[in-house]
């Protein structure tokens, strides 16, 4: 079985979509059906179900993807090893916002940086980051925001969960159902966010509680790592993605106030200019997206 076949129907498996794995794949799309199109012919059955904006995967599309994807993975990690090791560059020039590239990013790289491979961050907004990736100062990007300029390659990388906590002490001071008349008793803790207008805190309040926070903040912060400082401290309350806070709760440390039905989320995208890209780049990119599905 030709392996090629192997990788693009797992590309597209994974980004449910022909043109997104071409994309990825650096192919054409019409390379990718016909290569999906090879492989059902090869086996006898379908493997995808066209439709509107891209595909839905078979019960046979999503057997052969478990069965594939850690050997495709680990076979891939092999060569990439190599190509980091053999790269006359292997710096990688990274862009993506403080909290997420510290507690994830650069810990997922940590067995590429081993073998050679340098990085150099950058943080910021997702315009700016954008910017700087088109203008050639980054090599890879993570966005919280879908880009939609043309030239990049933009892929799906990680959905964050929201989760409202808080210090042992101020749990304490709530009743059972924090729900009751809209979270109103919520009203009366000091809150922790990372601005005066509440991006993060306003959009859980609205999911959760259905109204805007009535309180002013407490304590303002830049970041989120500082926010998770100052909760962890007992400054307040606030809202954080759960990445950050697990080993937190898991200590007892905070305690998750509330568990909505359908919780807050945030689809960040690992972003990239189309087209031929450094090894090391490449390596980065399919090391990551591996990495991601287990956060």
């Amino acid at each position: 079985m030709n392996l090629d076949l192997l990788r693009t129907f797992l590309a597209v498996h994974r980004v449910g979509s022909l043109t997104r794995a071409a994309a990825h794949l650096g192919l054409s799309q019409p390379t990718v059906t016909v290569q999906v199109r090879t492989l059902e012919e090869k086996l006898g059955k379908q493997l995808f179900v066209r439709r509107a904006g891209g595909v839905t995967p078979t019960g046979v599309a999503d057997e052969l993807a478990g069965q594939l994807g850690r050997h495709l993975d680990a076979l891939d990690e092999v060569v990439d090893r190599l190509l980091v090791t053999d790269s006359g560059n292997q710096t990688l020039q990274f862009g993506g916002p403080p909290d997420l590239t510290t507690a994830k990013v650069i810990p997922a790289l940590a067995g590429l940086i081993e073998r050679g491979l340098r990085v150099r961050t950058s943080f910021g907004p997702p315009d700016q980051l954008i910017e700087g990736l088109v203008a050639g100062r980054h090599d890879l990007v993570v966005s919280t925001a879908r880009p939609r300029q043309g030239g990049l390659t933009v892929e799906p990388f990680f959905e964050e969960e929201f989760v409202l906590v808080a210090g042992a002490c101020w749990a304490a001071q709530l009743p059972d159902d924090v729900t009751a008349e809209g979270g109103a008793a919520l009203d009366q803790l000091p809150l922790v966010s990372i601005g005066e207008g509440l991006p993060i805190v306003g959009r859980y309040w609205t999911t959760a509680f259905n109204r805007q926070p009535r309180m002013r903040p407490a304590v303002v912060v830049p970041d989120l790592h500082a926010a998770l400082a100052a909760v962890t401290a007992g400054a307040g309350v606030s809202v954080l993605p759960t990445y950050l806070v697990a080993d937190a709760i898991r200590s007892e440390q905070l305690v998750r106030l509330y568990d909505p039905v359908i919780p807050p989320r945030n689809m960040l995208y690992l972003v990239n200019r189309t087209g031929p890209c450094q090894p090391q780049v490449k390596v980065a990119w399919r090391h990551l997206m591996t990495e991601a599905k287990f956060w």
